[in-house]
């Protein structure tokens, strides 16, 4: 953003346009933080606890880089100066962890009473869960939610400057603000924000009561982000929504999701280009025609399915049919026979009968998915279908899923088998956790590869042959004839 900080007037008011507002902030806080340096002759330092799903992570890098900016340096551990843990909310286990892990951070701040400790992100947008955190856990000072985000440097001035407790969660926002720093994990390859918020209110979901309605970013900021990156080398990336099949629906000049695409692919240097997550109820022909044409867009589409029920569909909101659902895979397999599809399914959904649940192994079987995340349902207070009769008994629900994961595997491996022996192009992204000889990397249908080959091939696309499938992912080794 090449903003020199030291040329802001932190003296005079505070600016009321955004994003000049938290550079303003970014400015103050930085001069906060270098007084404190220089009394505890160090650098002081920050460490990030997140939990959730892509759109929870894109916003951890952003609050990453203006911690950066303020001048916070990355720490190992929770035994840092700030901490922030961004929540998810989606199922009661990951309340749950993090309330587990509060209690870490409780015993770090009386080791260092100056210690700052925030949380943000979906579960703060519950208002009993913020009522909790505000009543319980009275050592954590900053609390926001998903709305505001971007107000992390203001926020933080206002606690170190009063020395008193922070909380500001909004109930809704219209604001998408751009021009924030943000801090990458990856070098060659990053999310794009491309729009917030959700319109489907599933009947079991949280989303739309905690990330706000559908708010889509305007394409040529969307497009601008996109070549800024590919400028600083990046070859991938994610186009991040919870619907991106309903981008651009609410923008003042409407523009589709597959228009977008186009807009997006024309981006030099940008080689692939992923994105999720699409609701079955709106994937148009407009989109499958772009995708089969691209030579950018990777080869995998998410597309939840939830349940193979037609009934249990109906009670969930989701607005197809099993029917439906199939015919759509079958035309996008028709327009692209290597497409790879993954999926969401929910097991013990309120009222699931056996007869519904063979249902789902049936779909799972017809789909032939490459992959699936398999979720116990989950009752979340302020859901319609935390309120519905026929709540499924745990043994029932564990049994059920059992037999799901099996055949979830069964169809996975099978279907992954067809590529062994075939040499595929990965982008090689990291040093493998196991062993650091193996690198991992992803082919365009987003399936995982581990391959011997030095480090210095991380982040670039290389041929690799595939010489096994292990059910979700292949081990194979680098095409040094490719």
């Amino acid at each position: 953003m090449n903003i020199n900080y030291d040329q802001i007037d932190i003296n005079g008011p505070a600016p009321e346009q955004e994003p000049q507002r938290q550079q303003y902030f970014i400015a103050k806080c930085r001069n906060l933080l270098q007084i404190r340096e220089k009394e505890l002759g160090r650098k002081l330092t920050f460490f990030d606890q997140t939990f959730g799903c892509q759109m929870n992570f894109k916003d951890s890098e952003k609050l990453n880089g203006i911690l950066e900016e303020i001048g916070y340096v990355p720490a190992e551990s929770e035994d840092a100066d700030f901490v922030y843990y961004n929540t998810c909310t989606v199922r009661e286990n990951a309340n749950v962890r993090v309330y587990g892990r509060l209690g870490t951070l409780k015993t770090y701040k009386k080791k260092n009473p100056d210690m700052v400790i925030a949380m943000c992100g979906c579960m703060m947008q519950e208002e009993e869960e913020a009522q909790k955190v505000r009543d319980v856990y009275k050592f954590v000072d900053i609390v926001f939610g998903t709305h505001n985000i971007f107000k992390l440097a203001e926020l933080l001035f206002e606690c170190l400057d009063s020395k008193r407790r922070v909380f500001d969660v909004w109930e809704k926002t219209d604001l998408i603000i751009e021009d924030l720093p943000s801090d990458r994990k990856f070098s060659f390859k990053a999310g794009v924000n491309i729009m917030f918020g959700c319109n489907n209110f599933c009947s079991y979901c949280i989303v739309p009561y905690v990330r706000g309605r559908e708010r889509s970013r305007k394409p040529q900021d969307i497009v601008a982000e996109v070549e800024k990156l590919a400028k600083e080398g990046v070859v991938e990336i994610m186009l991040l929504g919870q619907n991106v099949n309903s981008y651009g629906k609410n923008l003042e000049e409407p523009v589709t999701f597959a228009e977008l695409l186009r807009m997006v692919e024309q981006v030099d240097g940008i080689e692939r280009i992923r994105f999720m997550t699409s609701h079955p109820k709106d994937l148009s022909d407009e989109l499958i025609e772009v995708m089969a044409s691209s030579k950018k867009i990777c080869r995998h589409l998410h597309l939840p399915v939830q349940s193979g029920s037609s009934r249990l569909l109906k009670l969930m909101n989701r607005k197809y049919t099993k029917e439906q659902y199939l015919s759509l895979v079958d035309k996008l397999r028709a327009a692209m026979p290597d497409l790879a599809i993954t999926t969401d399914i929910i097991v013990g959904f309120p009222g699931e009968t056996e007869e519904d649940f063979q249902e789902t192994l049936d779909i799972v079987r017809k789909a032939e998915y490459d992959s699936a995340f398999t979720f116990i349902y989950s009752k979340r207070s302020g859901t319609p279908a935390a309120k519905m009769e026929g709540q499924v008994p745990d043994d029932v629900v564990h049994e059920r899923f059992d037999r799901l994961l099996k055949v979830v595997g069964e169809v996975a491996k099978e279907k992954n088998k067809r590529l062994e022996g075939r040499t595929e192009l990965v982008l090689a992204e990291e040093i493998d956790e196991k062993d650091a000889t193996m690198i991992t990397g992803r082919l365009s249908n987003n399936n995982v590869v581990h391959f011997k080959a030095d480090p210095s091939v991380i982040g670039k696309i290389v041929p690799v042959v595939l010489e096994e499938a292990k059910g979700f992912y292949y081990i194979g080794r680098l095409d040094t004839n490719g």
